[in-house]
């Protein structure tokens, strides 16, 4: 597999309204992700690939049964209006190879899926340092909204996974990257390779005129000194990237680098250093489903994301992404029926970094 750098796609050239070039202030532009080719292939898999599509089948059949099981998230109008009984699921291999079942190709909100997309530019281009000085690495403990705990921690949230974490990435993005809102989505069709993914502005809408508790975490991030931009500015821009629109084949694709040590296995670019890859995995082991991380790590064992849109991704290291979507959602705020099947999908493969 040839490997091509980041910089070398012509995704990366931020605009200004004009369509040139420019800085914001005092910003440096975005250039494409800091880092050199490297003779990087994809890693075996140990699955059967002639078994996959059986086991995604029959997923997809007994999905059903758990479509009675919680609630779409009714806080966001344009997601209470969804279709709760949906079910899909796709698989990327490091090969680049794509399996699906079910609404494996239906559009969703991706919703706090976009928290790790957005962590991933920000590591690309951003000093790390700055970033883990203003934002923690340990699991919350507590719901990914909650406003208390930001309070006892005097405005420093305690992982970029949750609300004010993410939050606070954003507002790094917004200072210091220019038409953010280009680059998000630019990036997601890259990744997807899907040159169609859009933002579902209605959704955007709906959660800019219900942004309350989102705000709330915004201004007392504000007070204490560690988010620096305007609120409703930073708001905006997270929101969009929760309004981002994709199907589980899009998702599966555009996290697949993540089980091939950073490298894209449909293009061989290099999206983030071997360390940041293992790095990222660890953060989404550990607080990538809020405060059910660790009933999640008990019951699938894998790194993964959820959004309240009824997503969820996880990544088996060296083999391959997945990914699963059901709106109906338990009282944490993830998939009911989409855990279950990353349950019987994981027990079926035999798959087991944990060992």
């Amino acid at each position: 597999m040839s490997v091509r750098r980041a910089h070398d796609q012509p995704w990366i050239a931020a605009l200004d309204d004009s369509g040139t070039a420019d800085a914001i202030g005092a910003a440096a532009p975005y250039t494409g992700a800091p880092c050199q080719p490297a003779a990087v292939t994809a890693m075996s898999s140990s699955f059967d690939p002639s078994t996959l599509d059986d086991l995604l089948a029959r997923i997809a059949r007994d999905a059903p049964r758990h479509f009675g099981e919680g609630q779409v998230a009714s806080y966001i109008p344009a997601l209470a209006e969804v279709v709760p009984d949906q079910f899909g699921i796709a698989v990327c291999d490091v090969a680049g190879r794509v399996y699906r079942a079910g609404a494996a190709d239906t559009p969703f909100s991706i919703q706090s899926i976009s928290k790790l997309l957005n962590l991933i530019i920000a590591i690309q281009h951003l000093d790390e340092a700055d970033i883990w000085q203003r934002v923690g690495r340990e699991p919350s403990g507590q719901a990914f909204n909650s406003i208390v705990q930001l309070e006892v921690e005097r405005g420093i949230p305690r992982n970029p996974f949750i609300n004010a974490g993410a939050l606070l990435v954003t507002d790094l993005l917004v200072s210091r990257i220019m038409s953010i809102h280009w680059v998000m989505r630019e990036l997601a069709r890259r990744l997807a390779s899907n040159p169609g993914l859009g933002f579902d502005t209605r959704v955007a809408s709906s959660e800019m005129a219900h942004k309350a508790r989102n705000a709330a975490l915004a201004y007392l991030m504000k007070a204490y000194g560690n988010l620096h931009g305007e609120v409703d500015e930073v708001l905006d821009v997270y929101f969009h990237g929760c309004a981002l629109s994709m199907s589980c084949v899009d998702v599966a694709r555009a996290f697949a680098f993540l089980a091939n040590r950073g490298v894209h296995p449909g293009d061989g670019s290099v999206i983030v250093t071997p360390q940041q890859n293992r790095q990222l995995n660890a953060l989404l082991l550990t607080c990538g489903l809020y405060d059910a991380a660790g009933d999640f790590a008990w019951r699938v064992g894998l790194p993964g994301k959820s959004g309240v849109g009824g997503g969820i991704v996880a990544i088996v290291p060296g083999q391959m992404s997945l990914c699963v979507w059901s709106p109906r959602l338990d009282s944490y705020g993830n998939s009911v029926a989409g855990l279950r099947a990353l349950e019987t999908l994981v027990e079926g493969l035999g798959v087991a970094p944990l060992g």
